[in-house]
This record gives structure tokens, C-alpha cells and sequence, in this order.
């Protein structure tokens, strides 16, 4: 059954409250400690498709930040300098940016950190439900474009490295925008190596007949709250079944999904690290 808006929150409410029952301890770590050790996950993509002058090209995606619930500019900032040093040839953003943007006061800051981010081929981002809706869907286009990122929204770029090409997709938020994935792979002309942006990795089982290779994606926050031999107690709808790392959903399609940056709904993260994603392409020569 799928969990509605209400029900997520109350879920979400009291598995909090049951993480402030096991001690003052755990209490601290996971509000105060764990939500800003940043981890760094690596993965190697290995596909047929990639041409061989992509070979070691390197992708940074980050997500999730929610900026102004329990994340500040001055990690923002922290979490910049961390990519830059990173070296990418690609950078991209699977939504989120900040937690409520209808209220957050936005100044020229955040662009201005967004617009520090370098890298080779571009930077891109596509929209995620705490970015869309009623909540400041061209506010934080604004502030992504004025930050030098390309919004891709049911759209495709063809990255391109002077010797070949591989496309880049991005849909529009499952929950609250308008995505269609049959328009976006139609832009898409012959059978390149194909990465697609989505906030809500769930989706994914409606990916597999696309001509999709790679999906990323975020929205999940892993869940926030893990407990070992249990697992994420609860995550947001449209991430129940793909909750973090890497999954093979078919012989064409491999899942990667973050557990993002910030948190919602409750300041907490336990046994969940906030990450960011490295992945260098490999040509299979």
C-alpha cells in the first residue's frame, strides 16, 4: 500500500520519537553528529555503450541538500569546496535544493556558491518535489540557472567531448510535476549511451523498455533512520523499494540512488550517512 503524504509523517514522526527512546546518547550523535559526516561513495560504470574517449570520465552527483532545515550555507560551502576538489568532468544535481523554498529567504549566496562549482562538460540538475509544486518551482529555477546549471526537465543533452557523444536525460518530479519519459527518449537519435535524472527512484520499473542504461537518483535520504537486521524504518513515497547504492533492475538498466545531503520532516540520521556519488565511466575495450 502506498504511504500517503499524512501517514509518511506520522510514520516518519514515531520512528523518530522511538530513536529518542534508546538514550541521550543516540539522541545526540544522530541529531548532532551523524546528519554532517559526509561520506564519499565511488562507483565504476562499465557499459558497452560508452565510447572509448570516455573512458575515465568522471560524474559527480550530489542531491538532496535541503538548505534551511538543519543545513546551513556555511556546509553548502564546505560541500562545494569537497566537489570542486573532485576534479569532475560532470556535475549534476538530483533535486532538492532547499527544504521549503515558498519561505526560505533566498539572497545571492547560493548562486554564488553554485556558480564555484567547475567542470569540463557542464552542470545539471533536473527538479525534486521540495523544489516543485507550490512550493517555488521558478524560484529555485532562477537560482539553479543563475548558478550555471542547466535545468533538464523532460529534456536531453548530448554531452559531448569533441570525439563523441553520450545523452543525458532528466524527467520532470514524479510526484509533483509532469514526467514523460516517451517524449524525452524520442529527443534521444540513435542508440547512445544513456544516463537519466529522476528524483524518485522507485520509477525505475517503468524505465527498463526506454533504452535507459543508467538511472540516478535521490529522494530517499536512505531513510534517515536505520536499524541493523532492519534496515531504513521509513522512507517517502515513490522510494520504498530502491533505497540506497546501486541496484540491477534488468539486463539494460542499473539504479544508483543517494542517500543526498540534508534531512526533512525530523533533523536526524542514524546508521544513514549524508553522501555524495563518484562514478567513472569505463569503456569496455
Amino acid at each position: 500500500m502506498k504511504l500517503t503524504r499524512r501517514s509518511f509523517i506520522k510514520k516518519f514522526l514515531v520512528s523518530g520519537l522511538g530513536l529518542l527512546g534508546l538514550s541521550g546518547g543516540s539522541y545526540y550523535y544522530a541529531r548532532h553528529i551523524e546528519p554532517h559526516m559526509l561520506d564519499r561513495k565511488e562507483y565504476t560504470i562499465s557499459h558497452s555503450n560508452i565510447p572509448r574517449s570516455f573512458n575515465n570520465f568522471k560524474i559527480v552527483q550530489f542531491s538532496d541538500t535541503h538548505i534551511g532545515f538543519n543545513y546551513d550555507l556555511t556546509e553548502f560551502e564546505q560541500l562545494i569546496d569537497t566537489i570542486n576538489a573532485e576534479n569532475a568532468d560532470l556535475i549534476v544535481f538530483t533535486g532538492d535544493l532547499v527544504d521549503k523554498p515558498h519561505t526560505y529567504r533566498f539572497d545571492q549566496r547560493i548562486p554564488q556558491l553554485l556558480r564555484r562549482l567547475k567542470t569540463r562538460y557542464g552542470k545539471y540538475w533536473i527538479y525534486g518535489n521540495h523544489d516543485h509544486g507550490g512550493y517555488g518551482t521558478e524560484t529555485v529555477k532562477a537560482v539553479m540557472e543563475d548558478g550555471g546549471f542547466q535545468l533538464l526537465q523532460n529534456s536531453v543533452s548530448m554531452v559531448d567531448n569533441g570525439q563523441d557523444t553520450f545523452a543525458l536525460a532528466g524527467l520532470d518530479d514524479v510526484m509533483l510535476g509532469s514526467p514523460n519519459i516517451s517524449a524525452t527518449t524520442a529527443q534521444i537519435k540513435g542508440d547512445p549511451f544513456t544516463m537519466l535524472l529522476v528524483h524518485e527512484p522507485d520509477v525505475a520499473d517503468q524505465m527498463q523498455q526506454h533504452g535507459i542504461d543508467i538511472q540516478l537518483s535521490g529522494h530517499s535520504h536512505g531513510g534517515q533512520i536505520q536499524l541493523p537486521f532492519v534496515g531504513a524504518l521509513v522512507t517517502p513515497p515513490y522510494a520504498e523499494t530502491y533505497i540506497e547504492g546501486k541496484y540491477t533492475i534488468s539486463e539494460l538498466l542499473t539504479l544508483y540512488v543517494s542517500r543526498g545531503i540534508g534531512t526533512t520532516r525530523l533533523p536526524y540520521r542514524f546508521m544513514c550517512r549524508p553522501e555524495y556519488s563518484v562514478f567513472h565511466l569505463q569503456a569496455k575495450l
